[in-house]
């Protein structure tokens, strides 16, 4: 009997232990943000959950994670003694979002100490120029392009931009505390929001005197709540309306709401891109005219530029060991990125070879997600011979316009057997998105980076 109730009690704690970690790294890999934790519930993962429950799913293990993580189980110990083992369960649904909002009261707390330390130190630099870049896509892309060219003529050394998908306010805080440097004369400051405002406060800790938007699309338009609001933050209007007067601000002319924007712009204003043929050309092409318009000739930029890598920000690319060629984008897709990468996939196209892509389907669209769906389901038709879609959500969306050439496999296994069998040397993959990891590794097991 006594073993009964050990292994009943071993397995109680397994199932409840595996269920605290599954949610904590959702509420990780949400960033903690309670909007983009609900927007996850309008996809289909959510009904998944409960027919894979034999997935282990847990978050790395951060300072923040980790605390959240001893905080629970101490508290379900004495929890499980008053109600029970299947009560308590129960509770952690409830328990684990309100040690998550604790969580995030005290990373408040700590959050505006470290924001007025940035704001204080930026503001004692008095000659820094910073140039603000923000939209919905193609912010990274121009930041890493711009840093490049300016470093041609003012010297890399003097030249400091934020680090990969380091757009956050603290991200950015953090950078001016712990990386900018008398030295510096350039701050190129990549700018990103989840809600109305955050491009506000952001502009208000590093006050740029030029700022660039690339452009705006639906991304992130469910946890803006409208596209008012995400026009106001992401969209550009926040950070051109924190410009000073003497300042300049850059738009991408290829983008609708951008040409809005520069219409409504008082300062000096530039538009560029327009005889850009794709996304990429974009964004050099407005790191470029922020450039001149810094004092550097067409010779300097155009030397510059070659130091330019041939090959998108944002993704790597790889020899598989199945000899096929791995394009590795699998960090995070907005509608404007999968298009643009599947442009580029086409130009990688050997001989006979053959294009796939693998993706889910995208988050966070609201109200526009099916049509964006069908308009990746119809660039799909022009350039893939096949397109693996790894979740549920949108793929009868895909699948309209897509036709066979969309296929639905959600497990890894059966995604590998399929690029396996369907693939051959010298074809071409792009993983676009939060593909599985197990994917990753065994398509890029023993490989060699191009």
């Amino acid at each position: 009997m006594i073993r009964v109730m050990i292994l009943a009690y071993f397995l109680w704690f397994f199932v409840f232990l595996k269920l605290l970690l599954f949610w904590l790294w959702l509420w990780q890999l949400k960033e903690y943000h309670w909007g983009r934790f609900r927007a996850h519930f309008e996809t289909q993962a959510f009904k998944k959950i409960l027919s894979s429950l034999w997935r282990l799913r847990y978050p790395k293990f951060t300072f923040k994670a980790s605390a959240i993580l001893a905080a629970c189980l101490i508290l379900e110990f004495f929890l499980l003694f008053s109600f029970g083992l299947f009560s308590v369960i129960i509770l952690t649904l409830v328990l684990l979002p309100l040690l998550v909002f604790c969580a995030q009261v005290i990373t408040a707390i700590w959050r505006s100490f470290v924001i007025a330390e940035a704001a204080k130190k930026r503001s004692e630099m008095k000659s820094l120029l910073t140039i603000g870049i923000t939209g919905s896509f193609g912010k990274t892309s121009t930041k890493e392009f711009l840093a490049t060219i300016l470093g041609e003529k003012f010297s890399s050394e003097k030249v400091l931009k934020t680090k990969e998908h380091q757009n956050s306010e603290i991200g950015v805080s953090l950078c001016i505390l712990n990386d900018l440097k008398q030295k510096h004369e350039i701050f190129i400051c990549e700018m990103g929001a989840y809600k109305k405002g955050g491009i506000k406060l952001l502009a208000d800790i590093v006050r740029p005197k030029i700022g660039v938007v690339t452009g705006v699309n639906e991304q992130h338009l469910s946890t803006f709540g409208s596209m008012e609001n995400l026009l106001s933050s992401e969209g550009g209007k926040e950070l051109i309306d924190s410009l000073p007067e003497d300042g300049m601000a850059f738009f991408n002319a290829k983008n609708e709401h951008c040409r809005t924007l520069y219409e409504a712009t008082t300062i000096k204003k530039f538009l560029y891109g327009e005889e850009a043929k794709n996304f990429s050309e974009e964004n050099l092409l407005g790191a470029m005219t922020v450039a001149k318009e810094l004092g550097m000739t067409d010779k300097e930029i155009a030397k510059a530029a070659g130091k330019i890598p041939n090959k998108l920000p944002g993704i790597n690319i790889k020899t598989s060991s199945l000899r096929i060629t791995v394009i590795d984008a699998s960090y995070s897709a907005n509608p404007t990125g999968v298009l643009a990468h599947l442009e580029y996939l086409k130009t990688l196209r050997q001989a006979q070879g053959k294009l796939v892509i693998v993706m889910p389907c995208l988050i966070e669209l609201g109200s526009a997600s099916a049509e964006i769906h069908r308009r990746v389901g119809q660039k799909i038709t022009q350039v893939c011979d096949l397109a693996i879609i790894t979740t549920n959500d949108r793929f009868d969306e895909i699948r309209e316009t897509a036709g066979e050439k969309a296929e639905l496999l959600e497990r890894a296994d059966e995604i590998f057997a399929k690029i396996k069998s369907f693939c051959r040397e010298g074809d071409t993959v792009l993983l676009e998105g939060r593909v599985p990891d197990k994917l990753i590794q065994q398509l890029t097991i023993n490989n060699e980076s191009v």
